[in-house]
């Protein structure tokens, strides 16, 4: 199972930073205001052999000062029952603050281990100031450097000591594994139930009321997968809380986890912000994707029309991949139910399909031949053979080519299109690169 390692701590001690260090981009909008992270942070780290996945939760802070303590207490609670291991990050040079004392006091109730991170060291004078932070109780402090890097190593080798080394849940390899996603109160749980035909998960109206295993085997009506559980019941306490943060949080759990993401919209709202933050982590993932319009009895004209035009305009909000089924069902009428898991395996099968070289060569040279790469710089750019790599996540296509360096994105999807024209790879990302042959 992936590991999850959150960052909190209070606006401006450089968490947008040390995300970026980490994760080694600059995807977080920096800058000297606080509260300014506004994206979701989600990335990918990968150190001494070792995969984990980071968020940032700063991008949560509604920024006023009434509800600024709550809003960190609520992100530093979120964290405390989501994460793996928090970095907790203070400010070497404005040492303890009330805020940091606060979040400390949360910190050390709770069972999670913890690495009290004191960033903003940039230079050696600034390492004396790090003992003060031994009064917030949770272990030395790993003085660091966001900006420069200083440290970050001693930091991350920590990191990797404290990641659950649980032996992971025995999962057949062959047997697909698919998750249900979406944002709250779409419909997923009762999705899941009407495919396992008995309530094993409790549906009630409150949104992010569902408990954690993680997979589920079903065998029922020819039909072999596991079902990556997005979140069971949350205890009743737990429902106040910002439910969108949750569900991106735990959206990430069950995207990680699966092979093919059933990504759930409801037919009577359309596409929402939080529906393309879902769907843009099963792209970084390079997952499969069905899309279910849910609710689908509960529109008033259901023309085919309607569906088309409903179906044009969500693959015009999830361009430029638009090569996946879209399902319209109802989970309460179990209409189309058998659908979506007919699509959803068939989506499996298209990335596990291995095309030979013969065949690639065959149907596609022709067409580079009849539409070449556009020449640069007065150079012919020739691509003379393909390949497709083996035992790969998804379906990756080697273009062997003179210059490859000149090969632009536009054309490299034009050679997506043409190879899903000649295969049916609908539903899952395809990989192209080009070499030098």
């Amino acid at each position: 199972m992936e590991n999850i390692v959150a960052i909190v701590g209070r606006p401006n001690v450089g968490k947008s930073t040390l995300f970026n260090r980490l994760t080694q981009t600059r995807q977080a909008i920096v800058s000297d205001e606080a509260g300014t992270t506004r994206d979701r942070q989600y990335g990918k780290v990968e150190w001494a052999g070792k995969e984990f996945s980071v968020i940032d939760t700063g991008g949560w802070v509604v920024n006023s000062d009434d509800i600024f303590e709550e809003e960190i207490r609520k992100q530093v609670m979120i964290a405390v029952e989501e994460a793996d291991v928090i970095l907790f990050v203070v400010d070497i040079r404005n040492g303890v603050t009330d805020l940091d004392e606060a979040v400390a006091k949360i910190l050390r109730r709770s069972e999670k281990p913890v690495l009290l991170v004191a960033n903003k060291a940039d230079n050696n004078n600034l390492l004396y100031y790090a003992a003060e932070f031994y009064k917030l109780g949770l272990g030395d402090p790993f003085s660091i450097s966001s900006l420069t890097g200083a440290g970050t190593g001693d930091m991350l080798d920590a990191i990797i000591s404290k990641l659950n080394k649980n032996p992971e849940e025995k999962v057949e390899e062959n047997v697909p594994r698919f998750a249900v996603v979406g944002r709250p109160n779409v419909g997923k749980s009762s999705l899941i139930n009407a495919f396992i035909g008995e309530e094993r998960n409790v549906v009630t109206d409150i949104a992010g009321t569902t408990r954690d295993s993680i997979y589920t085997r079903y065998n029922k009506f020819g039909f072999d997968f596991y079902l990556v559980d997005t979140a069971g019941i949350r205890r009743k306490t737990k429902v106040t809380e910002d439910l969108e943060y949750y569900s991106v949080i735990r959206s990430i759990r069950a995207i990680e986890n699966a092979d093919v993401c059933i990504l759930m919209l409801d037919a009577t709202r359309g596409i929402e912000g939080q529906d393309l933050n879902i769907f843009s982590l099963v792209q970084k993932n390079q997952k499969g994707l069905v899309v279910v319009i849910n609710k689908w009895d509960l529109v008033e004209v259901k023309t085919t029309q309607a569906q088309a035009v409903f179906e044009e305009a969500i693959r015009a909000r999830l361009a430029p991949f638009v090569d996946f089924p879209i399902i319209f069902a109802s989970a309460m009428t179990k209409q189309r139910i058998l659908k979506v898991l007919e699509e959803a395996k068939n989506v499996f099968k298209a990335r596990q399909q291995k095309i030979s070289t013969a065949k690639l060569n065959e149907e596609i040279l022709p067409l580079i031949e009849a539409y070449p790469p556009p020449s640069t710089k007065g150079k012919y750019i020739k691509i003379k053979y393909i390949t497709q790599l083996p035992n790969m996540k998804v379906p990756t296509f080697i273009f062997f080519a003179n210059l490859p360096q000149y090969i632009r994105d536009p054309y490299k999807r034009f050679l997506e299109n043409k190879i899903r024209e000649k295969w049916n790879l609908s539903g899952t990302p395809i990989n192209i690169f080009i070499r030098q042959k």
